[in-house]
């Protein structure tokens, strides 16, 4: 993974670009020399969405276990609870 400023960046945009889709490498934007931002090849994007969909998947079944488990609480019962 390499680091290269914003600045640098969109003077080199099309060879960052290139880096990342076929050398497959990351490259990490700095501003002030902080990073703000990444380049990365769409693969790592894809894995990370694959990723946040499991994540999601699990978390809907958890809640439905849950539901099963402890019930529902109906829309009315929780407007009075908040006093509305």
């Amino acid at each position: 993974m390499s680091n290269i400023s914003t600045k640098e960046a969109r003077e080199q945009l099309s060879t960052v670009i290139s880096r990342a889709a076929f050398v497959k490498e990351r490259v990490v934007l700095t501003r002030h020399g902080k990073a703000v931002a990444a380049v990365v090849p769409i693969e790592d994007v894809e894995l990370l969405e694959r990723i946040e969909n499991r994540i999601d998947l699990e978390d809907a079944r958890a809640a439905l276990a849950e539901v099963k488990k402890k019930g529902t609480v109906s829309w009315k019962a929780i407007k009075a609870g908040l006093n509305l």
